[in-house]
């Protein structure tokens, strides 16, 4: 199932239409540039909706059983993600969803043999880690449908993370 038919994927992509992450091709104004979306909601790939200044990927490319991936199935997917990784040369901010997409962006980056953090990193939900190289990578709780149900993750918390993500992208 695409991540924008479930729960995480709709929130997700809710935040990222709010802070102009998210266009629209099909709606272009005069000059030609491409519109801001008028709908705050993906629903397939071809909707029309696209992403501007952001790329999305995953640690694991199927769902675990009981949402707990085992070490032996991030391992499998490992090489995808190093692939795509080393592909991004402009990266400038890594958003971690959940502990374990963090953890695994900080594994990559030692197997990629990228620059450090300058401090020791923590897990915690908008704390940012910067690396020497100009990265920062900022946490995130994931939000899946028990911590969103819960209240653990809500929109303004995640809308925050994004927004501060923004910001370090501003000149």
């Amino acid at each position: 199932m695409p991540a924008s038919a479930t729960g995480r994927g709709r929130c997700l992509a809710s935040v990222i239409h709010v802070l102009a992450c998210c266009w629209s091709a099909w709606r272009r104004p005069p000059t030609g540039a491409i519109a801001p979306a008028a709908c705050s909601r993906s629903t397939d790939r071809d909707d029309g909706l696209r992403l501007r200044d952001a790329y999305i990927t995953a640690t694991i490319r199927c769902a675990p059983p009981a949402n707990k991936p085992l070490p032996t199935e991030m391992e499998r997917c490992e090489p995808y993600l190093l692939e795509e990784l080393a592909l991004l040369d402009r990266v400038r901010v890594v958003v971690g969803l959940g502990r374990i997409g963090w953890q695994t962006y900080l594994r990559t980056r030692r197997r990629l043999g990228l620059a450090r953090p300058r401090r020791a990193p923590r897990f915690g939900h908008g704390v940012a880690t910067a690396f020497d190289d100009g990265i920062t990578l900022i946490a995130s709780y994931h939000p899946s449908q028990q911590n969103t149900f819960t209240g653990k993750l809500t929109r303004p918390m995640l809308r925050g993370v994004f927004h501060q993500a923004r910001a370090l992208l501003e000149p």
